[in-house]
């Protein structure tokens, strides 16, 4: 498809249509035609760009011994029903299946919104000793959630086509606390190596995952402002064990239940690749997720299209060969600035060009679509200096996308200050806090758009040099006794 040159804005309150604009000219991802309200299907482009992104995570995952499983997508009514609270907290999210052909069915089957009761049970059937244990499982699938405010592409959806979700059993509390530490660190490498800044914090806890003793939540922030939630770690302690009977034999052979854990994040992640690795004029990849991290395009006349075509071949498999992701443009019935509005859309990290001239002088043209720069390089140099492009434009993006973030961060000493930060789109506002949640909630209860994140994990406080000037704010922002944290409040999707 070829990209106009009238581009939507994608700061400001023009966000949201830029990402439907761009989401669909760069043929990612298709919403809003299909005839079911809050779903999407991934086109190729962005098939390829998910399939890369599930490679991290699915490698991190690996790497610290979880194991791959598949549950079934539907869940009987009677073990959904089993642990109230996670019911309460799903309830009104949940799609029934509640006929088979035109005959009603016994037993209601709900298209699982998570699988805590579904792997809770089988649990239950698999694990019996402490010996088996810190076991961890892990599936990608999609979850369906009845999804009542305003959906929105890969954010708010009723199918989450991308769930990874991880389950873990422990024999005790300490190491059911020991594996939070490790999903919390396996979460900051794999949003590391997709460049996009994060927030980390504890929810509060009227705000946390249904049926958890807590929730750490990792948010970033959009370039509307609003706060994102992007990745979820929950202790689960002994809640789903316990109703539904996972008791193991301990070490001093005494009997009692496991304790389990969850993790999970959704497509949610990709909206966030595309929200900070982009501007006006589309895309910009980073190269570890890019479908090609190379395109090629001839320049040529009718009688110089033969030997150029054939240089660009000689070029595209010199650097296929050491192991870069390549395409070549040959199409006709495109002009080259046609293909290059085209390519610098769907964020194609590099773009060579191949006239007669580069054919002539044995080099060719290289743009990087970071910086929107050329370079000319020698073909024996061209290998070597596309890799250390690709690093480096890496590097570029995710420094840009952490002083993005950080430049939405404010530390504020006074409520009213930051509660007009964030009423006016200003992001996100870290706050001194007694620790008392109570305090919080009786001051935002009122606040119609404005809500806690959370307490602040220490990693961000320094990330975010909050604790550089922890000094400075001794006093609760809310009720004015001594601060014990911080707190960030934003308005949030």
């Amino acid at each position: 498809m070829v990209a106009s040159k009238q581009y939507p804005k994608k700061y400001g309150e023009g966000f949201s249509e830029w990402f439907d604009w761009i989401i669909s000219e760069a043929e990612i991802y298709d919403y809003g035609r299909y005839p079911v309200k809050g779903v999407g299907i991934w086109l190729p482009y962005g098939f390829q760009i998910r399939k890369r992104v599930i490679e991290i995570i699915r490698s991190l995952l690996d790497e610290k011994g979880h194991e791959e499983i598949l549950l079934p997508l539907l869940i009987p009514e009677t073990l959904f029903r089993k642990e109230s609270e996670h019911v309460r907290g799903f309830e009104g999210e949940v799609f029934w299946i509640t006929k088979s052909g035109l005959e009603d069915i016994d037993v209601k089957l709900a298209l699982r919104p998570t699988s805590e009761t579904a792997i809770s049970y089988m649990e239950s059937l698999w694990i019996k000793s402490y010996r088996q244990l810190p076991k961890k499982y892990y599936q990608i699938v999609s979850v369906f959630r009845c999804e009542t405010k305003m959906t929105k592409p890969m954010v708010r959806v009723r199918e989450i086509t991308t769930f990874k979700e991880a389950h873990t059993v422990h024999e005790d509390f300490e190491d059911s606390e020991r594996q939070i530490a490790e999903a919390i660190e396996i979460y900051k490498k794999f949003f590391d190596l997709l460049g996009i800044p994060y927030i980390i914090s504890r929810r509060p806890q009227w705000d946390k995952f249904a049926g958890a003793l807590y929730t750490i939540a990792f948010d970033t922030i959009f370039p509307d402002k609003k706060a994102v939630q992007i990745g979820t770690v929950h202790n689960l302690g002994q809640t789903f064990t316990r109703v539904f009977d996972v008791k193991i034999q301990k070490r001093d052979e005494t009997i009692d239940y496991a304790w389990q854990t969850s993790y999970g994040i959704s497509e949610r992640v990709i909206a966030s690749v595309i929200a900070f690795h982009s501007d006006d004029k589309g895309l910009i990849l980073p190269p570890n997720i890019a479908p090609y991290q190379v395109v090629i395009v001839p320049i040529y006349q009718q009688e110089s299209k033969e030997k150029i075509i054939e240089y660009c071949r000689k070029i595209a498999e010199m650097l296929r060969e050491s192991g870069i992701r390549v395409y070549e443009d040959y199409r006709d019935n495109l002009r080259p600035v046609d293909k290059f509005f085209e390519w610098e859309l769907k964020g194609v990290p590099i773009r060579i060009e191949i006239g007669l001239r580069e054919l002539s002088n044995n080099v060719v043209t290289i743009f990087r679509r970071d910086t929107m720069k050329r370079d000319v390089v020698a073909i024996n140099q061209l290998t070597e200096k596309i890799r250390v492009l690709l690093n480096e434009i890496f590097e570029n993006l995710s420094n840009r996308a952490w002083k993005e973030l950080l430049s939405n961060v404010k530390l504020f000493n006074n409520f009213d200050e930051a509660v007009n930060f964030v009423k006016e789109g200003g992001g996100v506002a870290i706050l001194p806090w007694c620790g008392n949640e109570k305090c919080v909630y009786s001051k935002l209860e009122g606040l119609e758009g404005i809500s806690a994140l959370g307490e602040v994990y220490k990693d961000s406080l320094n990330m975010l040099k909050i604790n550089e000037k922890a000094n400075e704010y001794r006093s609760c922002a809310f009720c004015d006794r001594q601060t014990r944290a911080f707190i960030s409040i934003a308005k949030k999707y």
